[in-house]
């Protein structure tokens, strides 16, 4: 049977799309608990929290491994870290993230090396691999075409794989994507609802 990890990464700037009147601190938290929530949520998985900000282990169940990280550590690094089989790397900023998208990135395995959810606007939203990670992979969650990027340097193709995309929070205005249709995202939904 595999060990699958499922990590939440969550970073500093990923504070700066609190929206105005929004503290950014609560913000963070609140986008990063709602992510950790529904990735602990999900069966046959081992959640992880990956963080470079001080105290957000506070937000995580009893038991789950907390991993340090600095803001500037590339994200190679970070997966290199992570236990089992496969593992695969959400953002935090992406609180309304449905769950069945981890599950595709997991499928998504069966064919090629890595699968990644692309955002909307660049970047992506997460990334799954097999462990340990590839060594020709260097993936930059944050770059304007990660899919196309791990493409090219992967030795073949269809190595990398590319599932349904959703959305980040990185801007102010990003949360107006949030769908208020969709469950979970409590914490963000109601630290927004008191401005």
């Amino acid at each position: 049977m595999l060990i699958r990890t499922v990590a939440v990464l969550a970073r500093r700037n990923m504070a700066k799309a609190a929206p105005d009147g929004v503290d950014q601190e609560e913000f963070l938290t609140a986008v990063a608990e709602d992510t950790y929530e529904m990735v602990a949520g999900l069966e046959l998985v081992t959640p992880v929290l990956v963080t470079s900000v001080p105290g957000l282990e506070e937000i995580v169940w009893p038991g789950t491994e907390v991993i340090t990280m600095d803001d500037d550590e590339p994200l190679k690094d970070v997966i290199r870290r992570l236990p089992g089989d496969q593992a695969a790397v959400v953002n935090a900023d992406a609180p309304d993230l449905p769950p069945l998208l981890i599950g595709k990135l997991f499928r998504e395995l069966g064919r090629a090396q890595l699968a990644l959810c692309p955002s909307e606007y660049g970047g992506a939203v997460a990334l799954a691999c097999h462990l340990p990670l590839p060594g020709w992979a260097d993936p930059d969650l944050d770059a304007h075409d990660p899919v196309a990027d791990l493409r090219a340097q992967a030795p073949g193709r269809r190595m990398v794989a590319a599932s349904p995309g959703w959305h980040r929070l990185r801007t102010p205005d990003d949360v107006l994507r949030l769908d208020p249709g969709l469950e979970g995202w409590d914490n963000t939904r109601a630290l927004l609802g008191k401005f």
